[in-house]
């Protein structure tokens, strides 16, 4: 296929997937919080569930109404031979995301984090409704394994030398 058949192709599939996501994200919670009982698991706190709100909240506001906006701007740094570029919609929406409190949401309880990683679980399945959304958060592959490996194992000086840009997302 040509490169318009495929644009095509995906603004349609956008527009699908967003639609899907509008009618299906109460039905996801649904089965999400029946599965969870199911498994003896209890449904999170007061600040589990406000971040949970306010991470939907965002992707409501901020995520799902930009991802034909990130894909042209793919489209665009690859026509340019600048594939691998970071979009300017990412860039724009990380300090968004950090003012709302929305960031290194991962980092792991045990090291000063706010949450474990059972509570951290619910959180990723709402950024994981667009593959791109967890970068805006910080929390995102390989970066958060990279950071919890030098949390964990790293010597003073490794930390010293990579987790501050690492954990400020540049």
């Amino acid at each position: 296929p040509d490169q318009a058949a495929l644009a095509d192709r995906g603004a349609a599939l956008v527009g699908q997937r967003t639609r899907v996501a509008d009618a299906g994200r109460a039905a996801v919670a649904h089965e999400l919080e029946a599965h969870l009982i199911e498994i003896g698991v209890e449904a999170g706190g007061a600040q589990e569930d406000d971040l949970a709100a306010r991470l939907a909240a965002f992707m409501d506001d901020h995520i799902y109404p930009n991802e034909q906006r990130f894909h042209d701007e793919v489209e665009e740094n690859t026509r340019k031979g600048q594939r691998w570029t970071p979009t300017r919609i990412i860039e724009e929406l990380k300090p968004k995301a950090r003012a709302q409190g929305l960031w290194n949401l991962w980092w792991p309880k045990g090291h000063g984090g706010e949450l474990t990683n059972l509570e951290y679980a619910p959180l990723c399945e709402i950024m994981g409704r667009v593959f791109w959304a967890p970068e805006v958060f910080n929390c995102s592959a390989p970066d958060t394994g990279n950071m919890e490996t030098l949390i964990r194992y790293g010597s003073d000086a490794q930390k010293a030398r990579w987790l501050p840009r690492l954990h400020g997302g540049t």
